[in-house]
């Protein structure tokens, strides 16, 4: 049986393109076809792949990942995150390489891709589960809507001169109220995403934990909370005042009528990343984010 590789490409860009395709001829090279996405894939094809070996074309919807070995993501955290939703019903593990900016997600950078690449054809790497949010949508009792979310679920105002009243709940008692741009419920995964730009602590991936950060909030007591991973959440909107909106990953929106509640509690169903090297967390915060290390001595060496 033929192995497959679901790729998923941010292809706005012609370098991304010809990666792409330099990626496809490499792994067929081995034996192993390409699983894409056809509007991507029309930006690509040279033609020149065996026809045995040419890509199969799927149609992105959640669980097209179904059956391939890895999900190699060519693009960035936006890339990686839209790839998320095809691989995790079915749990097979993503793979990012990073051809953006930061790329906070991905695990390989442009100049390691032949590393990467290896790891797949001799299927030399190792899987870790990331911790995801479940996010249900309420109003007067009524399910509006269900999703989940990677890295945050924020409730924002869609109201740019309307502040957006809320109450916070945990583990069913009230914990504060105030008037805010917004609320940001994030798993350590997205610590360093949105969350963070809010004020937020960063949190290292193996840690369980939720995170509550406040948007601009018009209060005294409106500080990020870190909150158990077995902890229920819910965010209420005040019923006389404005609309606000639930969006998971930047990617799924829930309108919010005044009044809803919005439930969250970490996901039933996780992310599954590849892990090729160990690098430790610590490692990607000061590459990523240019942090200052300079006189560090390290750890005292023993005596022989």
């Amino acid at each position: 049986m033929t192995r497959e590789v679901l790729v998923v490409l941010h292809s706005g860009r012609e370098t991304n393109r010809r990666t792409a395709a330099a990626v496809a001829h490499r792994l067929a090279a081995s034996g192993i076809r390409l699983r894409v996405l056809g509007k991507e894939w029309a930006e690509v094809d040279d033609g020149n792949l065996p026809e045995e070996l040419a890509p199969r074309v799927v149609d992105g919807r959640p669980g097209c990942a179904d059956g391939a070995e890895v999900v190699l993501v060519l693009g960035g955290d936006g890339t990686l995150l839209r790839a998320a939703e095809m691989a995790r019903p079915v749990g097979v593990p993503l793979l990012g390489v990073n051809l953006g900016r930061v790329g906070f997600l991905a695990e390989a950078e442009e100049e390691s891709l032949d590393h990467a690449l290896e790891a797949i054809v001799e299927g030399s790497y190792s899987v870790e589960e990331r911790m995801t949010l479940d996010a249900v949508a309420r109003t007067n009792g009524h399910v509006l809507a269900r999703t989940w979310a990677l890295n945050e679920a924020t409730v924002e105002k869609v109201s740019r001169e309307r502040i957006l009243e809320v109450v916070l709940e945990v583990d069913g008692r009230p914990v504060s109220a105030f008037g805010c741009d917004g609320v940001i419920c994030a798993t350590p995964t997205g610590s360093t995403a949105y969350a963070f730009s809010a004020g937020g602590p960063l949190v290292w991936p193996q840690v369980k934990a939720l995170l509550l950060v406040p948007s601009n909030a018009h209060a005294l007591f409106a500080r990020p909370m870190v909150i158990a991973p077995d902890s229920e959440v819910a965010i209420e909107v005040d019923q006389s005042g404005p609309p606000a909106v639930l969006e998971c990953d930047g990617r799924r929106t829930v309108a919010l009528p005044p009044g809803a509640r919005v439930e969250l509690a970490a996901g039933a169903t996780p992310v599954r990343m590849v892990r090729l090297d160990g690098q430790p967390f610590a490692d990607r915060l000061v590459r990523k984010f240019n942090l200052p290390v300079r006189g560090w001595r390290g750890a005292p060496q023993s005596a022989s």
